[in-house]
């Protein structure tokens, strides 16, 4: 079962900012040293309920011990163009990292419409003796659109330019509300024994043995068109020890 505690707030200096962001994040299993799947996620609302700025940015930062970049995960790499041009239905199955959805609001006016995106997580090609993270996201109806983001997986942090996407002529880019991601879970990896093509599970992100003081700590900052600039932060519980 993932567990997480949030907490958002606005950064006094940027108290102006119109938009609320809390981020959630869990482990499961909640098992220290063991292999686990990473639950990520964030919502952005208004304190009147109005649609929020389009997000242009996001830096992430975990604990730096965690493990994201020494995991059996991302075997294989996916060239980042053809992912960005055809989807992430061209990258090889082990260089598949992780998936979720994505919320998405935009102004058809008077009323406000949504749509729902999936998203992939996908292992590139290294750069500066770093894994580059593409992260795709692929809307169908009412607007049809595909947007690649590409981080490298630094210890400790993530950090993405998100592309804007417009929506209805003359009105205002779509605007990211709830994002949802798991790194790990029931993926499905092949190799090859004995000149036959074999089926295993990636063991995922392992958890360190030691669990730090004061629990598992994360914070991002996301960054708006509208220039605003919002802080939020959650921490996971350390486990209890298994008797």
């Amino acid at each position: 079962m993932v567990a997480a505690l949030t907490l958002a707030w606005i950064s006094p200096a940027v108290a102006h900012a119109t938009q609320i962001v809390s981020i959630t994040t869990g482990f499961s299993p909640e098992r220290l040293g063991a292999p686990t799947t990473v639950s990520l996620g964030f919502d952005v609302r208004t304190p009147d309920g109005s649609l929020p700025s389009a997000l242009t940015g996001i830096d992430f930062h975990y604990p730096a011990d965690l493990g994201l970049g020494t995991s059996d995960l991302g075997l294989a790499t996916c060239n980042p163009a053809k992912a960005g041009y055809y989807g992430p239905s061209v990258c090889p199955a082990n260089s598949i990292m992780g998936s979720g959805s994505a919320l998405a609001k935009f102004q058809v006016s008077p009323e406000v419409s949504e749509e729902s995106a999936k998203i992939v997580i996908v292992a590139g090609p290294s750069q500066h003796g770093y894994m580059n993270l593409l992260v795709t996201a692929t809307g169908a109806y009412p607007v049809k659109a595909h947007i690649l983001m590409t981080t490298l997986l630094e210890p400790g942090r993530l950090h993405f330019n998100v592309p804007l996407v417009s929506g209805i002529p003359e009105g205002p880019d779509v605007a990211v509300v709830r994002v949802r991601i798991k790194i790990g879970g029931k993926l499905t990896y092949y190799e090859r024994r004995h000149g036959k093509r074999i089926a295993f599970h990636p063991q995922g992100i392992k958890l360190p043995r030691r669990c730090p003081r004061g629990g598992f700590r994360f914070n991002a900052t996301f960054s708006f068109l509208d220039g605003s600039s919002v802080a939020a932060h959650t921490v996971v519980k350390c486990p209890r020890p298994r008797k």
